[in-house]
């Protein structure tokens, strides 16, 4: 395979189509604190230079976007229109099993246009605001990922989906 797009991403367009996003809220921006209820990263979650650990959550998943700063940047700001860099780690509420991660061997950090609809719309809104040199933990309800038909095989029908994103490039828009 000469060319992979991770898995996390490709259904942006079609949920636009069939208009699964939208009116998702940052409910914990910023500022470290605790996390979402059912769900703890380990504290070696807060090193940016290793992949990130990320539990199995449990419990019912929240309704709408969640977003903590794990790790503030000290960085750029991300804001609409900007082209991003970032390594991610994505899991499933529901099983807690890796989906996709940039981390993998073979894997490069990924690139794209923030507010563009290359992403699930939970990443064009939970990323915006996110410093460069920092970690961020997004949990995005279906309605704002996938929705009900899902990505199969990997992710199921009305999925939560938790991301654990590092900034590391911003680059800004003319």
């Amino acid at each position: 395979m000469t060319s992979r797009i991770p898995i996390a991403l490709l259904a942006a367009g079609a949920l636009a189509l069939t208009g699964c996003g939208g009116g998702g809220k940052n409910t914990t921006p910023g500022g470290g604190g605790q996390g979402v209820q059912g769900l703890t990263l380990p504290k070696e979650s807060s090193d940016v230079n290793t992949k990130p650990v990320i539990p199995k959550p449990h419990g019912a998943p929240p309704t709408s976007l969640q977003s903590r700063d794990v790790v503030s940047g000290p960085g750029k700001t991300a804001e609409s229109g900007d082209k991003l860099t970032v390594d991610y780690v994505g899991v499933s509420w529901s099983t807690g099993k890796q989906f996709d991660s940039s981390w993998d061997p073979g894997r490069k950090p990924f690139q794209f246009k923030l507010g563009a609809g290359m992403v699930i719309p939970g990443w064009d809104q939970g990323l915006v605001g996110m410093r460069v040199g920092g970690r961020r933990e997004l949990v995005i309800p279906p309605g704002q990922a996938y929705g009900p038909q899902g990505q199969p095989p990997a992710i199921g029908p009305n999925e939560t989906l938790v991301f654990v994103i590092d900034l590391k490039k911003v680059s800004k828009s003319k």
